[in-house]
């Protein structure tokens, strides 16, 4: 270290001891091992150097600029003097050259020389011949003396050898070299991330991830030098660090529950091996954590043992916490623990899955005569396209490498969306079927064939498929929107099924007798599976709903917002309480109440409902 750097680096930290084998950082506190490794620390730079996170700006700059111009001249004691610094990445691009003796003079040196050997003796001589002596390091040994290794261009009038000429051509070729070397480079790192992905058989959607462009940023800010973390420290020290960290926020958003209230999602599966499994997740305005997995195998089929699990949980999420359970499905004996657990636990409600409700509408709509036709014929389409590999082509060909099938977690709803993409394709799919590639095939002489052909040419199947989309379109708009949104429906999700059924009607024309079978079907899982009061009171708590033009308040809706005031807030006291609040908020009067009917537009309305009806205890 010289005096000037060891000055430098002194004045940013402080030996803890006689040998200055440990010195503090002054900005963050923290200890390394001696100056030079402070250096490091200030900079940056380093495989196992820890960045400090308090020293401004500028001394990191200075601090990481010392030690890259440092490793720099390292790096060329120990490959030697390069012939050229500013050498090209393109051999057919000339490098930049700052100064003009320095043109003149590495021109010299590649110069045609005379046929005796002396070359030209303008600038050979005097004052020329001492530029060359200083111009820098000698030309590689490859290039001998005497041969002809390159042919000057012409030179300008007034120029020596044309060099102003050629130092601006020099000039323009950098920055060409520059943007390609910057397009080169881009493409090369997109290459080298696109073969990890592959190699490791990651989802592509991973890189959505706000996650991974934070690596990236971070990766790049490190500089040249740096290293990626070993296996061992993945799941060593970066492990343990990231388990605090999610400790961190799991404690924190525990500590919310009693602010906001939460809800507890049931998830449940049958595994390979034939078991029943239960997931219990966690879900507040402040995130979604995950609780436990049990193995409820001896208890789904019985009410009682599934009433003692979930009490279990309850407990131990603190049952005043709790506003509701979603049950992931509605068996017999699923449907029993939950009133069990309601009588024992007042102020909370039991609900069934959004998504599962939907999916039973769809697929109670999905048995009638003419949508079960419908449905049976498009299957019909799609399976004889994807088993025969000409149709599948031609369809490829004809739909703009499209596909017909469309994939979803409910059966149900992929069946209807699959319905959805036929009927978009089908001026595309006729076409197909009329084209010479399928007309001349040995497929459209056979009976299937044929069959296939006439169904997609019959004007029939379009116009029932049209009616059908016409029914469940709606539907499964609300679940789009369920499945697009960041939290919970509860708020959302009573306006949604309104507008769903008027949709059907609007529709189907009006027709009673066409939309009210509809209504009918809607209505009963509604009823029995999916309504609940928290529905009615977060469409009326709702201040974006509450503000429409649309809103409409009916008895479903006010028993329901007096039902959840009555099971969650304990004691007459306490209720009257709320009646003020509910007062205000039907006149929209108050800062608070203004500011969240802009503000609540996407969150969670059992968050709106509960923030509310808390008030009363504060």
């Amino acid at each position: 270290m010289n005096t000037e750097a060891g000055d430098a680096i002194e004045a940013h930290g402080m030996a803890v001891d006689k040998d200055k084998s440990r010195v503090q950082c002054n900005y963050c506190g923290k200890e390394v091992r001696g100056f030079n490794r402070l250096k490091h620390h200030l900079g940056g730079v380093g495989h196992d150097v820890t960045a400090c996170i308090g020293a401004p700006d500028d001394v990191k700059a200075r601090m990481k600029g010392l030690l890259l111009e440092k490793k720099k001249e390292r790096l060329l004691k120990e490959v030697g003097e390069i012939y050229h610094p500013d050498l090209p990445l393109k051999r057919h691009i000339s490098p930049t050259l700052s100064d003009p003796k320095r043109v003149q003079s590495k021109l010299i040196h590649l110069l045609p020389t005379s046929s005796d050997g002396e070359g030209t003796t303008e600038m050979r001589n005097g004052e020329n011949q001492n530029d060359v002596d200083h111009a820098g390091p000698s030309q590689p040994a490859s290039l001998d003396k005497g041969k002809n290794v390159m042919e000057c261009p012409p030179c300008e009038s007034g120029s020596v050898y044309g060099g102003i000429h050629i130092l601006n051509k020099m000039e323009d070729a950098d920055v060409i070299v520059k943007e390609e070397v910057k397009d080169d480079s881009f493409s090369h790192v997109a290459k080298l991330i696109g073969c990890f992905f592959i190699e490791a058989g990651i989802d592509p959607n991973v890189i959505k991830l706000s996650s991974f462009q934070k690596m990236i940023d971070a990766s790049i800010s490190c500089g040249f030098g740096f290293r990626v973390p070993r296996h061992d420290e993945l799941k060593g020290w970066i492990l343990d660090e990231q388990l605090k960290e999610v400790c961190r926020h799991v404690e924190n958003v525990r500590s919310s529950w009693e602010r906001t209230g939460c809800s507890i999602l049931l998830d449940g599966w049958t595994d390979q091996q034939g078991r029943s499994l239960i997931r219990f997740l966690v879900d507040s305005p402040q995130g979604t954590i995950f609780l436990r997995s049990v193995d409820a195998s001896d208890a789904i089929s019985n009410a009682d043992a599934l009433f003692l699990l979930f009490s279990k949980v309850v407990e131990e999420v603190g049952a005043q916490n709790v506003v509701q359970v979603i049950a992931h499905e509605k068996s017999c004996y699923m449907e029993a623990a939950g009133k069990k657990l309601v009588e024992k636990y007042r102020s909370l409600f039991w609900t069934v899955c959004a998504d599962y409700c939907i999916n039973l509408i769809l697929e109670k709509i999905g048995v009638l005569d003419h949508v079960k036709k419908v449905l049976f014929d498009a299957k019909a389409m799609t399976r004889f396209i994807y088993s025969h590999f000409l149709p599948f082509e031609l369809m490829r060909k004809h739909i703009q490498g499209s596909y017909l099938v469309r994939q979803s977690k409910l059966k149900s709803i992929s069946d209807f969306l699959t319905l959805g993409n036929i009927l978009s394709e089908r001026e595309n799919l006729i076409q197909m079927f009329r084209s010479e590639a399928w007309s001349s095939s040995e497929l459209a002489s056979k009976p299937l064939g044929k069959r296939i052909c006439e169904l997609v040419n019959d004007p029939f199947f379009w116009a029932a498929s049209a009616d059908v989309t016409r029914v469940t379109n709606p539907i499964i708009r609300v679940l789009q929107k369920i499945d697009g949104c960041d939290t919970a429906p509860m708020g959302f999700l009573y306006d949604a099924m309104d507008r769903a059924k008027e949709g059907i009607k609007g529709n189907l024309g009006g027709e009673e007798a066409r939309y009210l079978p509809l209504w009918s079907i809607i209505d009963e899982i509604w009823d029995n599976y999916l309504h609940c009061p928290l529905h009615s009171a977060g469409y009326y708590l709702n201040p974006n709903l509450f503000c429409s033009n649309d809103f409409f308040v009916d008895t479903e809706v006010t028993n329901g917002l007096l039902g959840c005031i009555v099971r969650m807030v304990e004691g007459p006291t306490s209720q009257a309480m709320i009646v003020p609040q509910l007062e205000a908020y039907t006149l929209l009067s108050g800062p608070s109440l203004n500011e969240m009917a802009v503000d609540q537009r996407s969150k969670n309305a059992t968050s709106v409902m509960v923030g509310i009806l808390w008030v009363s205890e504060s």
